[in-house]
């Protein structure tokens, strides 16, 4: 795969109008029309930790990424959790994607046969559940056929979104300004002023969000050992991704304040009735009859990168696999298409069971996954941009280059990660933090993000019993940048 094919895949992968349709909506009722500031401010670490991500790639490509790089700074421990980190994020994301994607084929159903009853299947458990694992199963035999049948789907289905939401941002900005929106709100410059928002637990709260919308970069990185040049293609891939995806949020977010405003009721864009899906309430009344076309890019986003986000979590499980710090059988590969298998298959039924049982359990539980991604984005994001620190601390100030991509950028981008990840993880104690359900008076937020990192820590211990080697550094060993290393051998290579 070369750089305009991964370049797809990446931006597949953070599917711009789901996490639109999911994040803009919860985002503006945290901060208002401030939010084209704070979602520059989410994009800045997510910048410079994506430098962090190339400089490691470069001296060590791996598919284990974070997983792989902590734990050659850090030794297996941090590095284990690292990886746990990834994984977890992922499915919990791929569970929430496939939600959308079957609301959205039902949205478009009813549209398609003008009848209102077919949208209200999407909350029929004994439906929707069964739907949703189709789904997952469909993406997962995509993923598992390999990057080639990805890519050539991707194609297609990014070009749908993309336009749409274009498409989307133009009609509204006219409609705005000619007096056919809902809340007019011309807009001010000031809006990209973060001053304004509040005070630090409101900015905190929606840079967390914002991180959310642009996380998913790093696919591109994780198929590094699958593209043309392994070495440069991927971080190239990633730089690229950002900028285009920042482009089109910035954008958005002014359209959908200057059309609807940032008011509570009606189609205001803090509404809190409208913030589980903020283009299924405004599609219809900015674009009349062709609301369809979001309809189907948001459908097509969801299951686009619902198929792609499973190249994530599959890669690092093998990798974590093969260096034994799972059951050696996560490392197995298709003998027919060169893909992870077991990691693929396990990846589906792993976010298949979280959706189901969520779904069951609590619909409100199933959104606040949105908030608890980002703490589990912040965790891993922040403990890969340290670990290109430390692996390269003894040649941070050897010349200018070092100084600002391997010491300056991934030390201020990993620091704020890591100081969002612990002023949201104190804030969601708090009952009112995202949905507003609660677990004995402790918010569902946190009970997800903290219950996740300590399941990992049990799973880590019983992975130790039985794969000690890992633990002891055997398979995978620390390392410093300026020790010369033997041959690496890739997990995914033709020769394994």
């Amino acid at each position: 795969m070369g750089l305009v094919g991964a370049v797809i895949i990446g931006i597949s992968c953070i599917a711009p109008t789901y996490t639109l349709t999911s994040g803009l909506g919860p985002t503006i009722s945290a901060v208002g029309q401030y939010v084209p500031a704070v979602l520059l401010l989410g994009f800045l670490p997510m910048l410079l930790v994506a430098f962090a991500y190339r400089e490691l790639n470069n001296a060590i490509p791996d598919s284990g990424t974070s997983f792989t790089w902590a734990t050659r700074a850090f030794g297996p421990w941090v590095g284990w959790m690292g990886g746990w980190g990834l994984i977890t994020a992922t499915v919990l994301v791929i569970s929430n994607l496939a939600a959308v994607a079957v609301d959205f084929l039902f949205l478009l159903l009813a549209r398609v046969a003008g009848n209102d009853s077919i949208a209200a299947l999407t909350d029929n458990l004994w439906v929707n559940i069964p739907t949703t694992l189709v789904f997952l199963a469909l993406a997962a035999y995509i993923s598992y056929r390999g990057m080639g049948s990805t890519q050539k789907i991707q194609n297609v289905l990014v070009a749908i979104q993309v336009i749409s939401i274009i498409v989307f941002d133009a009609v509204a900005i006219w409609e705005a300004y000619h007096h056919q929106g809902f809340d007019f709100t011309p807009f001010e410059w000031s809006w990209l002023n973060p001053a304004g928002a509040g005070d630090v637990s409101v900015i905190a709260a929606g840079i967390s969000l914002s991180i959310f919308m642009f996380w998913g970069w790093d696919v591109t990185l994780t198929m590094n050992e699958e593209t043309k040049d392994p070495e440069t293609t991927p971080g190239r891939a990633a730089m690229v991704t950002v900028i285009i995806i920042i482009v089109l949020y910035v954008l958005t977010a002014v359209a959908v304040v200057c059309w609807a405003g940032i008011g509570t009721e009606g189609l205001g864009a803090g509404n809190p009735d409208n913030q589980e899906s903020i283009f299924a309430v405004l599609s219809g009344p900015v674009l009349g009859p062709f609301s369809i076309l979001i309809y189907v890019a948001v459908l097509s986003s969801s299951f686009a990168s619902l198929q792609s986000t499973m190249v994530g979590p599959a890669r690092t499980l093998l990798a974590m696999g093969y260096y034994r710090a799972l059951p050696p059988s996560f490392a197995r590969v298709s003998a027919k298409f060169r893909t992870p298998s077991t990691a693929t298959i396990v990846s589906a039924i792993g976010a298949g069971l979280f959706y189901s049982v969520t779904r069951v359990l609590s619909e409100n539980a199933l959104w606040d996954t949105i908030a608890a991604l980002g703490l589990m984005i912040c965790f891993y994001y922040g403990i890969t941009a340290v670990a290109c620190l430390w692996y390269f601390r003894r040649e941070l100030f050897s010349s200018a280059r070092n100084i600002v991509f391997r010491f300056l950028f991934p030390l201020v981008g990993g620091g704020a990660l890591l100081v969002m990840f612990c002023i949201t993880a104190v804030d969601s104690i708090d009952p009112s933090y995202g949905s507003g359900s609660s677990v004995m008076g402790i918010g569902t937020v946190f009970i997800l993000g903290a219950g996740i990192l300590g399941l990992g820590v049990v799973v880590m211990l019983a992975t130790r019993a039985f794969y000690p080697e890992f633990f002891r550094g055997e398979t995978l060993p620390r390392c410093e940048s300026t020790r010369p290393r033997g041959p690496t051998v890739s997990p995914t290579s033709p020769s394994n």
